[in-house]
């Protein structure tokens, strides 16, 4: 039988946990119940008391409660949580994690989410999830659902939201549940080719798609992240994790919007990860001619006399102007002299991306080439190689070649000074 975990302050919410307990009863799911609630008194009875919860994270309750500081005691709770159902999905008793919260209880049981591995279900029914929810989410693969109203008493609206939410992880936990151990079997026999990350965009997609397939005929998994902030702050997360035996990062439009004020920004922390964890990496400049924005008619007054494209009804995008791009060339060069491992960067002469090849409206050599000028100059001096390709980035020539250097970098990688033969 699948089991489903339920994790949430059970003094404020409890109504509504026994409701969503019984629900999945109902579908047939084993519910195991963790209460991180603090003050009152749990409504329903839990299965992990919270005292347990915060025992997990080196805390009493009732220190917590003395304290006086809910931040902490937030803070306590999450922690230990996250504790709690990695130890349940351990033994094998977590086939899904269910929560349900305003701001506080989202946070608590997100945290605990977050150090799930990929794949496990994850459901978060909340009413932050119309908002931002990338600090609920992170890199991780939890699925939120707008609760519409407040988790305030069961009513018209918000039964059929939890109803839906429910039934869905139950369906999701007995899927998991029955195919963990036929999972758990191919990985411990080697299925699965070498993984490799890429990053695109709309605007790269052509040139990717050609070393994702070259790389394919090479033997690699290729898994794609979209460089749409999330996806880049996926991308080095897994990669600081050691999950990739290559990076082949052709799209760094996610290092503009972080300089410029862009909505789809990585954070500042973008381009690092590989290179602090020594993993091969061939990079190139894809969609660095542009900066994304929301609608146009949320465009920043000081761009709105720029080169403006609209992408689609949700994006807009400015053209970098060549001061801009000799500033991502400066922190590109930056970011790549402090990699611990083997790296390389292709510069597509013609173009950076579908906008920007001959004959786009973005296409402007004086800009990308400033940003060549200062890349170069920034890796005059280090070990990082810097190869011009007369192509523009989405010809397919481009991508075969990017995709087979880092094939290359990854078989030296591979080879150890007692592997390498004699004369070598």
């Amino acid at each position: 039988m699948a089991v489903v975990v339920l994790v949430g302050a059970l003094d404020t919410k409890g109504a509504e946990y026994g409701w969503v307990r019984d629900r999945l009863r109902h579908r047939g799911a084993e519910v195991v119940v963790v209460d991180v609630g603090i003050v009152g008194e749990p409504v329903v009875r839990p299965d992990v008391p919270r005292g347990d919860v915060a025992r997990a994270a080196g805390a009493e309750v009732d220190d917590l409660r003395a304290a006086g500081d809910r931040g902490a005691a937030v803070t306590t709770m999450a922690r230990g949580a996250a504790e709690v159902v990695r130890r349940l999905h351990t033994e094998g008793r977590l086939h899904g994690v269910m929560a349900i919260g305003g701001s506080g209880g989202t946070s608590m049981a997100t945290r605990a989410m977050r150090e799930l591995p990929l794949g496990v279900p994850k459901m978060m029914v909340s009413s932050m999830a119309a908002g931002d929810v990338a600090p609920y989410v992170g890199s991780s693969d939890i699925t939120m659902v707008h609760s519409v109203v407040d988790i305030a008493g069961i009513n018209r609206i918000l039964a059929p939201v939890l109803a839906n939410a429910a039934d869905a992880v139950a369906a999701m936990a007995e899927g998991y549940a029955s195919s963990r151990a036929e999972r758990s079997v191919r990985w411990a026999e080697g299925e699965g080719r070498p993984v490799v990350a890429a990053s695109m965009a709309g605007v790269t997609t052509p040139g990717v798609d050609a070393a994702r397939e070259r790389l394919a005929e090479l033997g690699y998994e290729v898994l794609v992240f979209h460089t749409s902030g999330s996806g880049g702050r996926s991308l080095e997360a897994m990669a600081g994790q050691g999950r990739f035996a290559g990076v082949l990062d052709l799209t760094l439009s996610e290092i503009a919007d972080d300089l410029l004020g862009g909505i789809l920004s990585a954070g500042p922390d973008r381009l690092r990860a590989a290179g602090r964890r020594g993993v091969p990496q061939v990079v190139s400049l894809g969609a660095l001619d542009m900066i994304k924005f929301g609608p146009r008619d949320a465009l920043p007054e000081r761009f709105r006399d720029r080169l403006v494209r609209v992408h689609n009804p949700s994006i807009t995008v400015v053209r970098t102007s060549a001061a801009e791009c000799a500033e991502l060339g400066r922190r590109v060069a930056a970011k790549l002299r402090a990699a611990a491992g083997p790296a390389a960067v292709y510069l597509p002469r013609q173009g950076l991306s579908t906008l920007g090849a001959p004959g786009g409206p973005y296409h402007d050599p004086a800009a990308d080439g400033a940003l060549f000028t200062a890349l170069r100059d920034g890796l005059a001096s280090s070990d990082v190689d810097v190869v011009e390709v007369d192509t523009h980035l989405n010809d397919p020539e481009f991508g075969r070649a990017a995709a087979e250097r880092l094939h290359r970098m990854i078989g030296f990688a591979a080879v150890t000074p007692e592997d390498a033969p004699s004369g070598a």
